[in-house]
């Protein structure tokens, strides 16, 4: 671990920035057994690197992160190296009017918005009608088309081997939440499925992979002749949760894209977006990847997201913090 953080702050102290960040690795069992009969046991690890640079005048702004089953899967010089290159990118950001954009999002900003989806969709919120997932007239939107043809959005616990089992101490199962635009099934919990006459869903509690495409974000700048490329999300809260509609901010390195290049850095954006709205404004998916998309910089469960190109994303007011 201490090599790891003198990988990070040996790049940023060659740059004349200055490096903070989180590392952690766990490692744990847990056991559930109760008079009925039940026991359940495994064994659970994680580990994650994030780290914020920052140049001395305070403009500039640079993040990286890593998530992964254990240590082995942490490279701790590629995420000194990008949230390095990040903050010298950022500096002196200029104000662009917010409004609906074409927007480049880069794997983590994709992966701090699209679990949304996993957490909304909820068996008994949609049969109750409360939710996005509700059909209109009663029922729910099982079978129906509810995202870009190109979307498949599962939870599958080979992706989380950190955990293996359900909080009620079933075995974890592959979920296929949308699959190629269509609803295939919702979450229900052991109480829900009972009254229902319905199988409980043995998830993988967190664990959420949304299947890429082939596009680089190379690719998706180049072909763009306005829009915005953001590096991730912050502070994301609740607004609507018939439209899955969140507000959040824009942070560590966010770039105006003018005639397929990046040209300036400009300011952050509070944003007003649902990612299932996204999910239907695709133009372009690259290769998924894991990412470290917590809030906290935990480990967390694994989240595996492609970059996106999207259109109208909408950005609602500039924010003055870096």
């Amino acid at each position: 671990r201490a090599r790891a953080v003198k990988a990070v702050t040996d790049r940023a102290r060659a740059a004349g920035f200055v490096a903070t960040g989180y590392i952690e690795s766990r490692v744990g069992t847990r056991t559930l057994a109760n008079s009925h009969g039940l026991f359940a046991f495994e064994q659970t690890g994680g580990a994650s690197l994030t780290a914020t640079v920052r140049t001395p005048d305070g403009t500039g702004s640079g993040w990286g992160g890593a998530n992964a089953n254990d240590w082995s899967g942490i490279d701790a010089e590629a995420v000194g190296a990008t949230a390095t290159e990040k903050a010298g990118s950022s500096r002196n950001p200029v104000a662009v009017e917010p409004g609906r954009y074409t927007v480049v999002l880069e794997p983590t900003a994709v992966g701090n918005m699209i679990p949304l989806i996993g957490r909304s969709a909820q068996a008994r919120s949609a049969d109750e009608g409360r939710s996005f997932f509700s059909k209109q007239g009663g029922g729910t939107k099982i079978g129906m088309k509810v995202a870009d043809e190109r979307v498949t959005l599962i939870s599958d616990p080979s992706d989380n081997l950190g955990s293996s089992m359900t909080p009620d101490g079933r075995p974890t199962e592959k979920v296929v939440f949308i699959e190629n635009g269509i609803l295939k099934n919702l979450n229900y919990d052991r109480y829900w499925a009972a009254k229902q006459g319905k199988e409980a869903t043995a998830l993988a509690f967190g664990a959420m992979k949304l299947m890429g495409g082939d596009s680089s974000i190379p690719q998706m700048i180049a072909s763009t002749e306005r829009g915005i490329l953001v590096t991730r999300f912050w502070y994301i809260r609740p607004v609507d949760q018939r439209t899955i509609l969140f507000t959040g901010l824009t942070r560590d390195g966010t770039f105006l894209i003018e005639n397929g290049k990046v040209t300036h850095a400009i300011k952050n954006f509070r944003y007003n977006e649902s990612p299932i709205f996204m999910l239907n404004n695709v133009e372009a998916m690259g290769a998924a990847v894991r990412v470290s998309a917590s809030e906290d910089s935990s480990p967390g469960a694994a989240i595996i997201m492609p970059p996106l190109k999207l259109h109208d994303f909408n950005f609602t007011s500039l924010s003055d913090a870096v």
